[in-house]
């Protein structure tokens, strides 16, 4: 399953985004705060819960340049995933989204692919937030 986020224009260089998602302490950042509990983090990978008791975990892929940075399921979460966060400079802005692979069965598909979508446009909304001064 292939889902991609709303794309969103930043008002910060692509380096200091790449510097903020860069490490995985942030992301609690811009994650729903009311959707969320028992967010564990270190500079390279983290684990929440989301409600109804799943826990995901992410953990860092490494990167191409600062305009890709590259996440992976855990262990912890429910079914294998990639997650890639594109960034491109666009005058003084960055324009940004996540992409979202996964393996994932029809029927599981059903259920998760709204939320999940929902869930990375929240994300790149609060990354635009957190960057507006």
């Amino acid at each position: 399953m292939i889902l991609d986020s709303n794309k969103v224009t930043v008002p910060a260089s692509q380096q200091e985004i790449f510097d903020f998602l860069k490490d995985a302490n942030n992301l609690y950042q811009i994650l729903p705060q009311d959707s969320i509990s028992d967010f564990k983090a270190t500079t390279d990978d983290c684990s929440f819960k989301v409600q109804g008791g799943v826990t995901i975990s992410l953990i860092h892929d490494g990167e191409e340049g600062i305009d890709k940075i590259f996440m992976k399921s855990g262990a912890k979460s429910p079914f294998p995933f990639k997650l890639t966060i594109e960034t491109n400079p666009e005058g003084d802005s960055t324009v940004g989204f996540i992409h979202f692979d996964g393996e994932v069965n029809m029927f599981l598909k059903m259920m998760v692919e709204k939320p999940l979508t929902n869930l990375f446009n929240y994300m790149t909304n609060k990354l635009k937030e957190h960057f507006t001064k």
